[in-house]
C-alpha cells in the first residue's frame, strides 16, 4: 500500500516562522492599519520585515486563513434552525467609480457573504443570493431594504415569501458595514474590483472570528472567548 503523503506546509518557502506571518496578517486585516504601520509594530517587537513583505504575506495567506475560518463556521452552523439573514448593499468608490458591495449578515452579526458588482439590478442580486445559498443553505427569514432587485431575484428562487422589510429591521446589516468602512479609509480605498472582492471576503472572515460581542457579556466570559479565538487562530492551516 502506498503511504498517504502528508500535505505540504504553505509556509515551507518562507524564511519567517508561521507565528510571525500569522501575526502580520492578523494585524493588517483585522485592524485599520497601513502596511507601514504593521511594519513599525513588528519592528517594536524585534521583527524586521519590509511593508512589501507584509503585502505579500496577506495576499498569499489571507485567503487561506479566511477559507479555514469559513469552513469551520459553515460546518458549525449546518442544520441550524430559525436562521435569519440581513441583506444590504453598500457603495464603494473604485478609481472614482461607484460599485456595490453586497453583504449577507446573520442574526448574530456575522458576515456570511460579500460580493462586488458594478450594477444593482436583479441579475446582480440573483448572483449574490445564489452564491450565499450555495455555501450556507436556506435561511428561515431574509430581511432586506426597499430595493426592488431583492423581491425580483427571490421570486425567481422561490423564496420571496421569506422576505421581510421594515424601517429598522435591517439595522443589523447597516451596523455591520462600520468595521469595513474603517478599514477602507485606512487603505485609502481600492483600485481594482478583484482586490476589493478579495479583501472584503478575507476581512469578513477575520471580523467574524475575532468579534466576541464584548458589550453583551461579562468580562470573564469575554476573556475566555478571546483566548479560545486566539488558540483557534494559531492552529489555522497547520
Amino acid at each position: 500500500m502506498s503511504r498517504r503523503r502528508k500535505s505540504a506546509s504553505p509556509f515551507r518557502y518562507f524564511n519567517s516562522s508561521p507565528e510571525i506571518i500569522r501575526l502580520a496578517v492578523m494585524l493588517y486585516v483585522r485592524f485599520p492599519l497601513s502596511l507601514r504601520n504593521v511594519e513599525d509594530l513588528l519592528f517594536e517587537r524585534g521583527i524586521d520585515v519590509c511593508h512589501e513583505t507584509v503585502r505579500l504575506w496577506w495576499n498569499r495567506f489571507g485567503p487561506l486563513f479566511a477559507a479555514d475560518i469559513r469552513r469551520q463556521r459553515v460546518n458549525r452552523m449546518r442544520g441550524f434552525k430559525h436562521w435569519r439573514w440581513h441583506l444590504d448593499e453598500m457603495y464603494v468608490k473604485l478609481n472614482g467609480e461607484m460599485v456595490y458591495l453586497w453583504r449577507a449578515v446573520d442574526h448574530e452579526g456575522e458576515v456570511l457573504e460579500s460580493y462586488v458588482t458594478r450594477k444593482r439590478d436583479k441579475s446582480a442580486a440573483l448572483r449574490f443570493l445564489k452564491k450565499a445559498m450555495k455555501r450556507h443553505g436556506q435561511a428561515e427569514e431574509i430581511v432586506t431594504d426597499g430595493l426592488r432587485s431583492y423581491p425580483a431575484a427571490m421570486k425567481e428562487l422561490g423564496n420571496v415569501e421569506r422576505r421581510e422589510m421594515g424601517r429598522w429591521l435591517n439595522n443589523r446589516a447597516e451596523n455591520s458595514h462600520l468595521p469595513f468602512r474603517r478599514r477602507e479609509r485606512a487603505m485609502l480605498r481600492f483600485r481594482q474590483m478583484k482586490s476589493l472582492q478579495k479583501f472584503a471576503s478575507v476581512h469578513a472572515s477575520f471580523h467574524n472570528h475575532f468579534s466576541q460581542e464584548r458589550h453583551l457579556v461579562d468580562r470573564t466570559t469575554f476573556k475566555l472567548r478571546r483566548s479560545a479565538a486566539l488558540v483557534e487562530w494559531q492552529n489555522l492551516v497547520n
